[in-house]
């Protein structure tokens, strides 16, 4: 994009914007990542991690835990996409 048209998007008022096509949200919206794999199909391990790593995912509050599960289970499918394409 130009800088006119990066400057006209920032100038742009959201009441301006044509929401027309876009499909009206009804009901739904995000699940919590428990709803999403049930409990009895966990398994506790032990698991070496870096440090920043786990500091970043410790400084987003509560359940941090499931949200680095929910970054592996995310690695996974997309692998699991790749390595089925391969094939």
């Amino acid at each position: 994009m130009t800088d006119e048209q990066m400057q006209a998007l920032r100038d742009l008022r959201d009441e301006d914007i044509d929401l027309s096509d876009i499909p009206e949200q009804t009901g739904g919206g995000w699940r919590r990542v428990s709803e999403l794999v049930p409990a009895e199909n966990k398994q506790q391990i032990t698991l070496r991690l870096d440090a920043d790593v786990i500091e970043f995912f410790r400084a987003t509050g509560r359940r941090y835990q499931s949200r680095i599960n929910a970054a592996l289970r995310e690695y996974v499918n997309a692998n699991k996409k790749a390595l089925s394409q391969q094939r």
